[in-house]
């Protein structure tokens, strides 16, 4: 058949296209570029690599397929052709970032292998603000390693941005505006990122010049590959997955430029953090640019220093100084745990702080978490270490006499200062801290009472839950890569724990492969008033501790037995709470927990011993009373002073309270309750506060 010199003409610039885009990004790369040395030969051994698995890889045979995506559509399609995009496409779904495939998030570009259930999520999604930034950390990666020379070491996202962690001569030369304008500008390349799934031994074959780079990305190895990603002429391990090609990041504002501290400081002096975000629209920057304006009146650092709750200073750092309001907050939370252990059937138990190096090499933890320890020396030659965790303690304690089954389930609670040595840049307020303490337990139990403590560990956290109106859903954290034990018996508790949140019957989904390497385990995920997500709660199985430590009990049978522990925690770590729950609240804490409950004002001299009096008498019930005696300034003054402090109630005292023995009470939003007896006040605001009651009457 003869083609026509017009056709061929189209369709070979058609096929060309791809190729022209790709040589047009490439010219203008050199246009700019001072790109370190390493990156053509990085390149190189990426596309060998890449090459080499391909010829490994049996072809996809191309089988047909259905897709169910979520709102019902079913899209027929081809195994190892069709992707995520592609159906997207198909439907006319507009705005999708990142794909889930059967619950595992996937790129939209990568290839659908077998019928599945297919999830599409847009940049309003976590999900697709994730994919974003870690897409946009590969773009500002790229630009600082062609454009400045740098030397990256790694890159990433938070929920609260992206990051590159970075080594260059001069820090100072870096402008963020500059930084913004050149990442937006190499993103419009639209640029493909290419992934590739490496092992141990090929990542070291790709990071052979770097040994540095090397250990950083074999500790973020999470199973026995790593995720790499080509973006241009940078290469950067990345969890993933990643948008299909930068053109989807049209804006870029770079937040922070700080230092970073490596755990071994004399690895690499100078290392600095660029911290920012990035944005498929100018409409997506300014609904995030309202968000932050939104959780700047709620950080929980000003609420701190507004209402004199804790500070930090740098005789400590990453320490928290709780102020006497902060500490009534922090011993009210403690003092609700410990109550619901009372109706639990949980012991307290006191343990210490410091340790000989000898108890965390039988636990484990030396080889694996030494260098997040704070350690001293003594004697010149012992050395002992501050406490991480309170487990290998609480297995010390079971194994000091035997055990029998009828003591079992064993329930053990401890409150213990616990310690790690966090990243200096790490650090921020309550909720990245080094010293801090966990509403920490540690069940041992029988095979069989495993579904059981589970069920009720779970009630636990929603009653818990409940009380500070958070929802919630569970993850069931799955066996890891490499793990501990044999896979019979990680079948058997990821059963076991399966059946529980079925019998639980709240939401829960599945979260493969990010169970602990010693069991599975149940993360609790909560949502705040904001809508932001926090994991607080979890609940874990361990079968390695009990068996490093010989943990045995005399069964009905008369042999010895292994228990099962539990590792479990509510609310985690106290400090990250009380920065949740003061976020969550916007400062305006219910009764129950707030740190200024009632502000008493006399009206006039004459009334002041009798406002006095009452402060005394709340004081001595439990109450966080204060007395405002300013006589300078009025009583509307006072009031408005008072709601302005989050006070949840005001006490007005006047002649007629005075002389009848009443208070005039006004709530924080400013409701009038009128003029009560104190005694009614009195018993009315006991029974509030013990309820744990959030309502403003009484």
């Amino acid at each position: 058949m003869l083609v026509r010199p017009r056709v061929f003409e189209m369709a070979a610039t058609l096929l060309l296209r791809p190729l022209l885009r790709q040589a047009s990004a490439s010219k203008m790369y050199r246009k700019y570029s001072k790109a370190c040395p390493a990156l053509p030969e990085r390149v190189q051994v990426f596309e060998s690599l890449r090459e080499r698995k391909g010829k490994r890889r049996v072809e996809a045979s191309e089988k047909h397929i259905s897709v169910h995506v979520g709102d019902g559509t079913i899209v027929k399609g081809t195994a190892g052709v069709t992707t995520p995009l592609s159906v997207a496409q198909s439907i006319r779904e507009r705005g999708a970032l990142v794909s889930k495939v059967n619950e595992e998030l996937w790129d939209l570009g990568r290839p659908l292998e077998a019928n599945c259930q297919l999830q599409l999520f847009g940049y309003d999604s976590l999900e697709g603000r994730q994919a974003a930034w870690r897409t946009g950390a590969c773009v500002l990666g790229g630009v600082l390693q062609r454009e400045f020379g740098a030397t990256v070491y790694r890159q990433g996202a938070t929920e609260l941005g992206l990051h590159c962690d970075h080594l260059l001569d001069d820090s100072a030369a870096l402008s963020l505006s500059d930084v913004e304008e050149r990442c937006k500008a190499a993103a419009a390349l639209k640029l493909p990122l290419t992934r590739l799934e490496l092992d141990a031994e090929e990542l070291s074959e790709l990071l052979q010049d770097d040994m540095l780079s090397l250990r950083l990305a074999r500790e973020q190895l999470n199973g026995p590959t790593a995720t790499v990603y080509r973006c241009g002429d940078s290469i950067a391990l990345c969890n993933g997955p990643l948008l299909p090609h930068t053109g989807l990041l049209r804006v870029f504002k770079m937040l922070q430029l700080s230092p970073l501290t490596l755990a071994d400081q004399s690895e690499c002096p100078g290392l600095m953090r660029l911290f920012g975000v990035a944005f498929p629209s100018d409409k997506d920057k300014d609904e995030w640019e309202r968000e932050q304006e939104a959780a700047r009146r709620r950080d929980h650092r000003r609420i701190g220093t507004e209402q004199e709750l804790f500070f930090f200073n740098d005789v400590s750092p990453g320490s928290c100084f709780f102020l006497p309001k902060g500490a009534h907050v922090y011993n009210t939370l403690t003092g609700f745990i410990k109550s619901e252990y009372r109706r639990r059937g949980f012991n307290e138990v006191i343990t210490p702080t410091l340790y000989s190096t000898a108890l965390w090499e039988r636990s484990g933890h030396w080889e694996h978490y030494s260098d997040n320890m704070f350690t001293v020396t003594s004697g010149g030659s012992q050395t002992y270490a501050l406490k991480p965790m309170n487990c290998p303690a609480h297995c010390l304690m079971f194994e000091q006499r035997v055990r029998s089954w009828r003591e079992l389930p064993l329930r053990w609670a401890d409150f213990g200062a616990l310690h790690r040595n966090e990243l200096s840049g790490a650090l921020g307020g309550l909720t990245r801290v080094r010293k801090f303490c966990q509403d920490d337990a540690h069940i041992f139990c029988t095979p069989d009472q495993l579904e059981g403590e589970i069920v009720a560990c779970l009630d636990f956290v929603r009653s818990v839950y409940q009380v500070f109106g958070f929802s919630f859903h569970c993850l069931l954290s799955t066996r890891p890569t490499p793990c501990l034990g044999e896979p019979e018996q990680w079948d058997h508790a990821e059963q076991q724990l399966e059946r529980s949140l079925r019998q639980f019957g709240e939401r829960w989904e599945l979260n493969p492969g990010d169970g602990a390497f010693y069991g599975p385990k149940i993360d609790i995920q909560i949502r705040d008033a904001m809508g932001r997500q926090h994991q607080c709660a979890t609940i874990q199985l361990d079968f390695q501790l009990p068996i490093r430590f010989n943990l045995q009990y005399v069964g009905r049978d008369g042999k010895s037995h292994r228990p099962v522990m539990i590792h479990r925690a509510v609310l985690g770590s106290l400090e990250r709470m009380i920065a949740i729950l003061a976020e969550n609240f916007g400062g305006k804490w219910p009764f129950w927990l707030s740190p200024a409950q009632v502000m008493v004002i006399p009206v006039g001299s004459s009334c002041e011993a009798a406002a006095k009096q009452l402060v005394q008498k709340f004081r001595e019930t439990g109450f966080m009373v204060d007395l405002n005696e300013d006589a300078g300034a009025t009583l509307s003054k006072k009031i408005r002073s008072a709601q302005l402090a989050q006070y949840n109630y005001t006490f007005v005292v006047g002649d007629q309270e005075c002389e009848s023995g009443t208070v005039s009470v006004r709530s924080r939003g400013g409701q009038q309750l009128g003029r009560r007896p104190v005694e009614e006040v009195l018993m009315g605001l006991s029974r509030l506060r013990d309820s744990r009651s959030n309502r403003a009457d009484f």
